[in-house]
């Protein structure tokens, strides 16, 4: 059976599915839709399935990224390729265990008005973030440029950076599953959808001196407050520039525009890389990750993602490059980004770059 068909089989099915081949995310369908500690990595509450798991199978990490159906979602947890996937879903539902199914119930209408409240909490929940946050240029938001330069991003020009896309608040509550543990300064950084529509708000918590909050989670994501979980986070004002970088994450971002004086966008992570959709009239280089390799990305996740976002755009009619980092990865360490090499913390090698068009 091919895997559009056995999809369309196991849909409504993909609790049991996942609890029989999965059951490290046991925990995540318990407290679906709520956010769980990661399978892969870690963390404490970076993890959650979707809203209709039981129909897609699909989930999505701060950190790993989205899965997009239940395929998706056994071959990340389980380190599987999509032929032991296709397989296994496979003698679930058809092999000798099949009969252990039944037809799935229609889950319950959710009512319009209930879905429309839920929305506007968590557009007042982003509101509320941005509404008492200030430009990172501002006197009051040194401990932000602190933290940057402790990081090793010195050489920026504030002025080039989008004060109503990436901002600091002063003071901001810090919740773990529900509860309110601390208050901290924090940079919100807007996520935006290809559309240029604000979607959510990503958190980095810090101190008064500049460093990492001392925290279990230092960096969020907010809810969003739509079903498309595309987007990218605008850094840079884009201006005259012909050219636009996007890297995965923000600290990177900031790290390419300021010793390479480009526009820069960040994705947030290796799968919404892939995901890109660039403004119209822009060339894009791409400053991909350096990541080890695994068994779901042979060439490492960065580079594969960032690969597939550059055959993506050149079908598209838009030139694009990638620019990864020569350096080899040093041992104790899972990958290097630019923000590494600009740091010095790799031993120096030129930037390999990919075929352009």
């Amino acid at each position: 059976m091919e895997a559009k068909e056995l999809k369309q089989l196991a849909s409504g099915r993909w609790k049991s599915i996942v609890t029989s081949l999965a059951p490290q995310l046991g925990l995540a369908i318990e407290r679906l839709p709520h956010h769980v500690s990661c399978p892969v990595h870690g963390g404490v509450d970076g993890f959650r399935l979707f809203k209709d798991f039981d129909e897609t199978g699909g989930s999505v990490c701060n950190t790993c990224g989205i899965q997009n159906d239940g395929y998706a979602t056994l071959m990340w947890v389980n380190g599987w390729d999509f032929k032991t996937t296709h397989r296994a879903i496979h003698d679930m539902l058809l092999g000798d265990r099949a009969n252990q199914y039944r037809p799935p119930v229609a889950p319950p209408q959710v009512v319009k008005k209930e879905v429309e409240v839920n929305v506007q909490s968590i557009r007042d929940s982003l509101n509320h973030v941005w509404k008492h946050s200030i430009p990172l240029s501002s006197s009051e938001a040194r401990p932000a440029r602190m933290y940057l330069a402790n990081r090793g991003i010195r050489q920026i020009d504030y002025r080039k950076i989008d004060s109503n896309m990436i901002r600091f608040a002063p003071l901001l509550e810090y919740y773990e599953e529900g509860k309110l543990l601390n208050k901290y300064p924090a940079i919100v950084t807007m996520v935006c959808d290809s559309d240029g529509r604000p979607s959510t708000v990503h958190r980095t918590y810090i101190t008064d001196s500049g460093t990492k909050a001392p925290i279990p989670s230092p960096k969020k994501m907010m809810r969003h407050c739509a079903d498309n979980l595309f987007g990218a986070m605008r850094i840079a004002v884009q201006g005259n520039s012909k050219v636009l970088a996007v890297t995965e994450g923000i600290e990177t971002a900031l790290a390419v525009m300021g010793v390479f004086n480009v526009p820069v966008w960040a994705a947030g992570n290796a799968y919404l890389l892939e995901n890109f959709v660039p403004p119209q009239g822009v060339d894009v280089v791409i400053y991909a990750d350096k990541d080890r390799p695994s068994r779901q990305h042979p060439d490492g996740h960065g580079l594969s993602a960032a690969k597939l976002l550059l055959k993506r755009l050149w079908k598209e009619g838009i030139k694009a490059s990638i620019k990864l980092p020569g350096n080899e990865i040093p041992q104790g360490m899972k990958s290097v980004d630019w923000l590494d090499v600009v740091n010095g913390n790799v031993p120096q090698a030129p930037a390999e770059k990919t075929a352009t068009r």
